[in-house]
């Protein structure tokens, strides 16, 4: 019989929904001595987390996160709400002594992230940052493929998130458009293709030439609550966006590697374009999010009838896929949800110690490099471009 780790989730939106996802299919995707029970989701609003609940598969609801943790039948605390709110929920919980899996951002500030690091260090519990990206079989095989050695010497990394769900002028003047530079399109999209650059090719030590904008200065107040980065309706009244539509820097990693990042909320036309291209003396590899079940490898070959680009198939003989996809089959796509469930799997073995673990899952620490990352890009910008130092652990 399996052991009950009883979850309860604090957010039922956007993020929440894909959480849920992943909790009600990791134990039915792999044989684990660990089984995830949905107990108790939270929101703001009762009618709607009541309706949640019952869609999403949670057993009961709440509007008062506060009571998830002081629950003696909840073991771990999944936060899936906006980044200015994580801290708070994260160290109550990790004070409660719950196991705790957050959404990035980590926090809204600094201070706030930091006081997560020191609390995760102190806490004897399993933490984790929700980096799924780092699931993904073509950006795993990518970075298999780098350190082993098979690219030659990494030349140039080139790392973009470009998307376009904020390029309607009367989409409404959500929470994601409030929090100063920094907290826009570096925040939201940002942070996953700066994870997935360090996944890749290790850590960023520096930054410079960082610039940016703003294109659409004001938009229209929300009349209700908006949902992810859903429309909603709106009223005449407009306010100001506080933080950034898109920026673009360069870096450098610990190894020497540069890189060139570009991130924007308002690429017409990208829904959800994570992409990246990683060079070197001997070979290239690129990944673009909207081809999930592919990625193009090019390496010296003996005959130059056969040199190029080749298109590789994402299949079981990829890291994250063999059990972990209904039809674990070459060719048969890739996407999120399976990523989740992968997350959902590593935190169970990093809390039940398994023979075989996955990877464990990104770390508090980690958020907190990349927001570092963040930062760094947000000084540089506002002096001209100057190189700016990323703090190193």
């Amino acid at each position: 019989m399996s052991q009950q780790l009883r979850v309860g989730m604090v957010g039922y939106a956007f993020m929440g929904a894909a959480h849920s996802q992943a909790w009600r299919t990791v134990n039915h995707a792999f044989d684990l001595p660990l089984s995830a029970q949905m107990t108790v989701v939270c929101g703001r609003n009762e009618s709607s987390v009541a309706a949640a609940a019952a869609k999403l598969g949670w057993s009961e609801h709440t509007t008062d996160w506060r009571s998830v943790i002081d629950r003696d039948d909840i073991d771990l605390v999944d936060i899936c709400t906006p980044g200015d709110t994580h801290a708070e929920i994260a160290l109550a919980a990790l004070a409660a002594g719950k196991h705790v899996l957050c959404e990035k951002p980590l926090a809204g500030s600094m201070a706030d992230a930091r006081a997560m690091v020191a609390a995760e260090e102190r806490a004897d519990v399993v933490t984790a940052v929700g980096y799924t990206f780092r699931r993904s079989p073509a950006i795993a095989a990518i970075r298999d493929h780098v350190q082993a050695g098979e690219l030659g010497e990494t030349t140039l990394f080139n790392g973009r998130y470009w998307c376009d769900y904020a390029c309607d002028p009367r989409g409404p003047l959500s929470w994601r458009y409030k929090g100063g530079p920094g907290s826009g399109a570096l925040a939201d999209i940002g942070a996953h293709v700066i994870d997935a650059g360090q996944f890749v090719c290790g850590p960023i030590v520096s930054v410079s030439g960082a610039v940016l904008s703003t294109q659409i200065a004001k938009r229209p107040l929300p009349l209700g609550a908006v949902v992810g980065h859903d429309a909603g309706p709106v009223s005449d009244e407009v306010g100001e966006v506080e933080n950034e539509d898109a920026a673009v820097f360069s870096a450098r990693f610990a190894s020497g590697l540069s890189a060139s990042f570009s991130v924007s909320r308002t690429a017409f036309g990208m829904p959800n374009g994570l992409a990246f291209d990683v060079f070197g003396l001997g070979g290239r590899a690129s990944f673009d999010w909207h081809r999930p079940a592919e990625y193009l490898f090019d390496d010296p070959q003996p005959e130059a009838r056969t040199r190029g680009a080749r298109q590789v198939i994402v299949g079981p003989q990829m890291p994250y896929f063999a059990g972990g996809y209904p039809m674990a089959a070459p060719g048969v796509g890739s996407g999120n949800a399976e990523m989740f469930v992968y997350q959902c799997r590593a935190f169970l073995d990093q809390i039940v110690g398994t023979p075989d673990p996955l990877p464990p899952n990104a770390t508090f620490a980690d958020g907190l490099h990349t927001m570092e990352i963040i930062q760094a890009v947000v000084r540089s910008a506002q002096s001209d471009g100057a190189a700016v130092a990323v703090p190193t652990s």
